[in-house]
């Protein structure tokens, strides 16, 4: 009997050192193919916001990481920098809102070297479906809104929703969520009107693949199934 166990013991020691390198070699060789799929989507999404024909740089490659109280988080964010032969286009700016009705927000907003909003995408929410979740591309236009816009100074009232007096809409049954986004991307716009120069100025484009992470040196589709009205 202990002689059959040990045996079993034995077979099922190797059975299982087996199946750990099955899923480790199988692992390796899906690794590259879905950091490829993962690179595809960012760009997708990039060359959303801004138009891949304003740029000839590597715009998932020249990238940053910053932190600023303006970006809604204590966590790094990510600037990926637009040019031209060398000369600046745009920033995409991975942003917060972190006052969402059902908790943060996260956007990706390009602004123009101009300082116009050359657009916005959502990347990730808790809203309710049907009220809030109209922040996405596939639900709703509103998100493009932003298109063309400029801030004039820190006191432009103009960015708020209607019923604050604002020139964005607020949805049907639902304001704190374009609230808050409103919010987040005139944060956003500001961040990089201060920062313009210097984000442009660092190092260009690597072909590491991962984003540089400059610390403080910048700075001074998950939906919850949560039911009810926003007010």
């Amino acid at each position: 009997m202990r002689i059959a166990i040990k045996k079993n013991s034995k077979i099922l020691a190797l059975f299982a050192i087996a199946c750990t390198a099955v899923v480790g070699l199988v692992n390796e060789f899906t690794k590259g193919h879905i950091q490829n799929q993962q690179q595809q989507h960012l760009l997708t999404i990039l060359h959303s916001i801004i138009e891949p024909q304003r740029l000839n740089n590597n715009l998932a490659n020249d990238c940053r990481l910053v932190t600023d109280p303006l970006l809604g988080s204590s966590e790094p964010q990510t600037v990926y920098l637009a040019r031209f032969d060398g000369e600046p286009v745009a920033a995409a700016i991975s942003t917060t809102a972190p006052d969402g009705y059902n908790g943060n927000i996260q956007l990706i907003v390009a602004v123009n070297a101009d300082g116009s909003v050359s657009g916005v995408r959502q990347l990730k929410h808790n809203e309710t479906p049907g009220l809030g979740d109209k922040i996405e591309i596939r639900k709703s236009d509103w998100i493009t809104s932003f298109n063309g816009k400029v801030i004039r100074d820190e006191k432009d009232s103009r960015w708020a929703v209607t019923k604050d007096n604002g020139m964005f809409d607020q949805f049907t049954g639902a304001t704190i969520t374009p609230r808050a986004v409103v919010k987040a991307v005139k944060q956003t716009v500001t961040y990089f009107k201060q920062h313009q120069q210097a984000l442009f100025a660092l190092e260009g484009s690597s072909n590491s693949g991962s984003c540089r992470d400059e610390g403080q040196s910048l700075s001074k589709n998950q939906n919850s199934d949560t039911s009810g009205e926003e007010s």
